[in-house]
């Protein structure tokens, strides 16, 4: 299976997976990474992520249909820039959801998804992807933000919970939903700011990554 070689190569050692998280606008020119990113989700965890353990064919499907002029993603570079963390935020319309025509007026609200590679677990990626997806919405005049997954998914469900999300339960399913407050001045510079600090850290990485492959380019001198 193509998707346990990229896991095998993407998930490193879990002692080695700590570094500041810094969240990036993911474009078109990122897809690739994408699906290394989704590719290297074990079977569990594309079972957290999309609501069943979807194979390497329909994986690779949804990478190619994502819509960036329409759909806003974001990530989260290791030092050798692989996708260690995605968030998905897509706009929808309100009626799309059962009830949402009553939870807000405005024609749309966003849905986000998100998922984390597993030897990175645990150290806040996922809060930080839905933190800044909901700084986006604010800015974005989206006053409602949406999550869907499985009732086993605790690890969607804590982070719906940390953020005082409403949450419903129901056949083995939940959905969650965050009123947002409207945007100010410090919601729109955080936003901007944040995002050149992360293409900062991205041209760090990438800077530092080719260094070290030009060092190795050079032939070892054998001593006498």
């Amino acid at each position: 299976m193509v998707s346990d070689e990229i896991f095998a190569k993407q998930t490193g050692h879990p002692e080695h997976t700590h570094f500041p998280i810094r969240v990036k606008e993911l474009m078109e020119r990122d897809r690739r990474r994408l699906l290394m990113h989704f590719l290297a989700l074990n079977e569990e965890e594309r079972q957290m992520r999309f609501g069943s353990a979807l194979p390497d064919e329909l994986v690779t499907r949804y990478v190619q249909k994502i819509n960036f002029a329409r759909d806003v993603l974001f990530g989260v570079y290791d030092d050798a820039l692989n996708l260690v963390g995605v968030g998905h935020l897509a706009y929808i319309p309100r009626d799309a959801k059962p009830g949402m025509d009553t939870a807000t007026e405005r024609e749309r609200i966003a849905e986000f998804g998100v998922s984390v590679l597993a030897a990175y677990c645990n150290q806040g990626i996922g809060t930080k992807l839905f933190e800044r997806a909901a700084m986006h919405c604010r800015n974005d005049d989206i006053d409602t933000l949406y999550m869907h997954c499985l009732s086993s998914n605790d690890v969607i469900l804590h982070i719906a919970a940390k953020a005082g999300m409403s949450i419903h339960r129901e056949h083995g399913e939940a959905e969650a939903y965050l009123k947002l407050p409207p945007a100010d001045t410090a919601s729109m510079f955080r936003e901007v700011l944040d995002e050149q600090v992360a293409n900062l850290d991205y041209t760090l990485k990438a800077n530092t990554r080719a260094f070290g492959k030009f060092i190795k380019s050079f032939p070892r001198v054998k001593g006498n």
